[in-house]
């Protein structure tokens, strides 16, 4: 049984709190415990135009961080998580689908929402949800 640490509950102030509880309670039962990474929660429209500038505009050799200029993160509406696997974060596709799975499972039935995975929407971003 995993649980969110105090720094992924900071990271996630400001979100919706249904989306809280999705992912407290998610995380819980998850086949893989999982973590908020440093803006994975709100994000303001200061912030999101940072960050949609690495790649593009400023620390070209980082590559694109965030898809668009509008994001639901700015309006509380979405999260994104990394896989904690082997006592380190991971990125793999293959980790992040069945957190991915769970959660969307977990929000349907004690929930009632749907949350949306960015993997199934875009075919990439894999770490993003969003309601």
């Amino acid at each position: 049984m995993y649980k969110l640490s105090k720094r992924s509950l900071e990271r996630i102030e400001g979100i919706e709190p249904i989306l809280i509880d999705i992912l407290k309670e998610g995380i819980k039962d998850c086949p893989i415990d999982f973590g908020i990474p440093k803006d994975g929660g709100f994000r303001t429209t200061e912030r999101q135009e940072y960050l949609y500038s690495i790649g593009r505009t400023r620390e070209l050799s980082r590559g694109v961080v965030t898809w668009t200029k509008q994001s639901y993160h700015m309006s509380g509406k979405a999260f994104d998580v990394y896989a904690y696997v082997g006592n380190k974060a991971s990125w793999k596709q293959e980790h992040l689908q069945v957190i991915a799975e769970h959660l969307k499972k977990v929000a349907w039935d004690k929930f009632c929402i749907r949350l949306k995975w960015g993997f199934d929407m875009w075919g990439k971003d894999s770490a993003h949800f969003q309601f």
